[in-house]
């Protein structure tokens, strides 16, 4: 069965190829992508290895946590299952609400002109 690793630390020139040929000292990568930044397309520092093995999975996360990869320390350990963030993101900052008129503002009717 695959087994998916989470990569991080890691050089942003590296490219999908290089983080393939670097894992597959410890066995067969089925997979090996790079997250990008969705506007600018350049690599978030992270990305993901898949083995087609349990084995060769933990071998890698052995041989290379924690350990440098062109001048950064990689943080390698088992992905964890995608969970949907909810809508909007953000920080939640309760509703404002309220009125929204400003210190003296006059109140004007449908006739345009002042209410008394």
């Amino acid at each position: 069965m695959a087994k998916k690793l989470y990569v991080g630390g890691l050089p942003y020139s590296t490219t999908e190829d290089e983080l393939k040929d670097a894992f597959s000292q410890a066995g067969t990568v089925s997979t090996a992508t790079i997250i990008k930044d969705k506007f600018s397309g350049r690599s978030k520092g992270f990305g993901f290895v898949e083995f087609e093995n349990d084995e060769e999975a933990e071998k890698a996360i052995e041989m290379w946590n924690g350990k440098e990869l062109s001048g950064r320390t990689l943080t390698v350990n088992e992905a964890r299952p995608f969970q949907p963030r909810p809508a909007g993101g953000g920080r939640q900052y309760g509703s404002g609400g309220g009125s929204r008129g400003g210190y003296g503002r006059q109140n004007y009717g449908s006739s345009g002109g002042y209410n008394s």
